[in-house]
């Protein structure tokens, strides 16, 4: 009789663990249970190269190139390249709900809104370096974070705006082709 009792007592927690374990085996992508259909989400990253100039007694940061990426709620995104004595160049797609539901999912999921930092600043050393600005508006709120490149500063930049930034990056990769 204690025999039965056992095997049935030490199954639960064994299913329980099969439960839990099998959905996060399955997809262990960012969950989309994040993102709301009602979520409004605009995205804008601008990707600086910027050069030191030394105009005699001060130093200038010019930009050499810029590439601009705006994203917004219903999947329209749009891309520009800039040089300084060129044209702009656009480039227009239109992004599957799924990529849109996505980015949300990173955003609300990874606590990005709630980040403390604002500004990461690059070490006066470099003289050129590519710095980023990422602005978000999810649901009426805006968070604005500029930073440079991971060798341009000595500061720590948080993982979870290393992986917007690459999934942002990922989309102006796909633009450009």
């Amino acid at each position: 009789m204690a025999r039965p009792i056992l095997i049935i007592a030490a199954s639960i927690p064994v299913i329980l663990a099969a439960m839990i374990a099998i959905p996060m085996i399955s997809n262990p992508q960012i969950p989309f249970s994040a993102a709301n259909a009602d979520d409004k989400i605009a995205i804008e990253l601008i990707k600086y190269d910027l050069k030191k100039i030394s105009l005699g007694v001060t130093d200038r940061l010019t930009p050499q190139k810029s590439e601009t990426l705006s994203i917004s709620d219903d999947g329209s995104l749009k891309y520009v390249f800039s040089t300084p004595n060129s044209e702009p160049i656009q480039k227009s797609m239109m992004l599957e709900k799924s990529q849109i539901t996505k980015l949300t999912a990173l955003v609300k999921e990874t606590g990005f809104m709630q980040l403390p930092i604002d500004s990461i600043p690059a070490d006066e050393t470099k003289t050129e370096f590519t710095k980023f600005s990422l602005k978000v508006t999810l649901n009426g709120k805006t968070k604005h974070i500029q930073w440079p490149e991971q060798n341009a500063t000595s500061e720590f930049i948080p993982p979870l705006v290393s992986n917007v930034e690459f999934e942002l990056e990922k989309l102006i990769n796909q633009t450009k082709n």
